[in-house]
């Protein structure tokens, strides 16, 4: 579009009035193609800021809209290149009946995959970059974040490197790779499509970011990586956690649950050991707690020799604040055991016969 609308420019007749000099015009015709070049550079920002700051800083150094291809291509070459180099780190898990899922080799002998992709606990195969297959075996499998670990005998001898997920961007370019059946590399382009901060999943998994991708993740792509314009892996993708959408599991919640799945083959959930709904707080109460607290939440069950009841609590009791922050839906308690590990301690404030008691609750383990 850019460089159609500068060929638009025509140097008058010769003998009209309009007519200059060819030095003038050519320098005329490369400050409105300058000006042409900004304009839709301005628009790009707003979707494509990486690509956007090059063409400016080529802008700014004289670079005409002629030379836009050329950057372009270099641009196309360096996702090319990178996709080549993480690529020798990506595989094809065979370990479901009707097509495998893709996979890469986080770090030497390890796999990361997703869990939706492992429908079997032995017979694992995992196809190499290399072409060649070898034998795998689950060292643990996290549901909640749809990420899964195999091991395997012979792998790589470079890991991937790995990028920082938080400097990702709205509309920022990425690339999700994936290999197919056949061991033949394939890949997808597209942009961040949505990026928040912590997120819960449906499945109570606790997600450091949520990233969501505008891009195809064809069958078999999820548990393949997703880079960044440097070819840096950002994450894992998956389409297994948000109702068949695109998302990427980012990097710090995959080291942190391969870490815990390689030393424990399995992810400790912590619980109270108590079930809880929301009320309303009397107004006599009101004038003793913090500002604005208008409701907690009402004990109604308390499991037999739990965590909960061992710390004191008891049935009828009001939670009305956690870790020092108030408490008024279960959504905030749900929150809080996300970012906590078995053993740690939650201070809990209760209110009991119209007094406020402090509850210090040692966290267990979720039965599995």
């Amino acid at each position: 579009m850019i460089r159609a609308q500068c060929l638009r420019l025509r140097w008058p007749a010769h003998g009209s009035k309009g007519a200059r000099c060819p030095e003038r015009l050519l320098q005329s015709s490369q400050e409105a193609c300058r000006a042409n070049l900004r304009f839709h550079l301005a628009m790009w920002r707003m979707r494509l800021p990486w690509l956007s700051s090059i063409l400016f800083s080529q802008l700014q150094k004289g670079v005409l809209p002629d030379m836009a291809n050329s950057i372009l291509e270099t641009i196309s070459s360096e996702f090319a290149s990178a996709a080549e180099k993480v690529g020798s780190s990506v595989v094809a898990v065979h370990a479901r009946r009707w097509m495998p899922t893709s996979g890469i080799e986080w770090k030497k002998g390890v796999v990361v995959t997703v869990h939706h992709g492992v429908q079997r606990d032995e017979e694992i195969n995992v196809l190499l970059g290399s072409g060649r297959a070898v034998s795998a075996k689950l060292a643990g499998r996290d549901p909640s974040t749809d990420i899964a670990v195999l091991r395997i005998e012979e792998g790589s001898s470079s890991a991937p490197q790995l990028g920082d997920s938080t400097s990702l961007r709205l509309g920022h370019l990425v690339l999700a790779l994936g290999r197919t059946r056949r061991g033949d590399l394939v890949a997808s382009s597209g942009i961040i499509g949505g990026i928040s901060g912590g997120w819960r999943n449906r499945r109570g998994g606790h997600l450091d970011q949520h990233i969501r991708l505008d891009l195809a993740l064809y069958p078999g792509f999820s548990g393949g990586p997703l880079l960044n314009a440097r070819g840096e892996v950002v994450g894992i993708n998956t389409q297994g956690l948000a109702h068949g959408r695109a998302v990427t599991v980012p990097v710090a919640t995959v080291n942190r649950v391969v870490e815990e799945l390689l030393e424990k083959g399995r992810i400790a959930r912590p619980y109270l050991g108590i079930a809880m709904q929301p009320v309303e707080l009397p107004e006599n109460m009101r004038s003793k707690l913090p500002t604005k607290t208008r409701a907690g939440l009402l004990v109604v069950y308390v499991e037999n020799d739990g965590p909960a009841e061992q710390a004191g609590v008891s049935l009828g009791d009001v939670v009305f604040e956690v870790s020092g922050k108030t408490v008024e839906h279960m959504d905030a308690i749900q929150d809080s055991l996300a970012t906590a590990r078995v053993g740690d301690v939650l201070e809990v404030r209760i209110i009991r016969a119209a007094e406020i008691k402090p509850v210090s609750i040692t966290l267990g383990e979720r039965a599995r």
